[in-house]
């Protein structure tokens, strides 16, 4: 399974951001994430930033979140169509957030994480399996109630910008997710059985 294999390329290079912390001199880390000064001379950092994280809780819970829901939306929708939606919520959600600094939102500060592409799955889910239960902070919700709350949520996060969180690559993310599952719940590229047996 393709979300199998992602996560256990995002925990490769975790490990590998342990083990080599420097490269020519400069730090992995930084060599990869998304820093708003090189944003357009170094164009691939809104990708690589997807596979890097700060801390192993960082890691820990969109592991988590890609083991969970991702299996199950791949499950739904084509390997083919997983992959564009995480690369391309990733994605998105690194120009939001690098939107919200040429805004004057945000600090300009370097971002990592794979959360962006993982509120796009989020995003799609909530499109093509609404009636999904899920627990969030301990309570039972709908899956298209939870999306409803996440956007309420990243959108005011997106405007603290003290908190030290990229809402805005979330929110980017998960208004790409939402929009490419409607997409193809037009195109009927759904499994229905799968949906129906879940």
């Amino acid at each position: 399974m393709i979300a199998f294999i992602l996560l256990a390329v995002i925990c490769i290079t975790y490990i590998l951001q342990l083990i080599f912390p420097s490269m020519l001199g400069i730090p992995l880390t930084e060599l990869f994430y998304f820093d708003p000064s090189r944003a357009f001379s170094e164009p691939w950092l809104f990708i690589t930033s997807i596979f890097l994280h700060g801390s192993f809780i960082h890691l820990f819970f969109n592991g988590y979140a890609l083991f969970l829901f991702g299996s199950i939306l791949e499950h739904k929708i084509k390997t083919k169509n997983f992959l564009i939606l995480f690369f391309l919520a990733g994605l998105i959600g690194s120009i939001f957030y690098f939107s919200t600094i040429l805004l004057n939102i945000a600090p300009a500060i370097p971002a990592l994480g794979a959360s962006g592409a993982i509120f796009g799955i989020l995003g799609a889910l909530a499109v093509l399996m609404p009636e999904m239960r899920i627990w969030l902070w301990f309570f039972p919700m709908r899956m298209k109630h939870a999306a409803l709350l996440w956007i309420a949520l990243e959108l005011f996060g997106t405007f603290n910008t003290g908190s030290g969180i990229a809402s805005a690559a979330h929110l980017g993310g998960l208004l790409f997710g939402v929009i490419f599952g409607f997409y193809l719940k037009n195109k009927d590229e759904i499994d229905i059985t799968f949906y129906r047996n879940y």
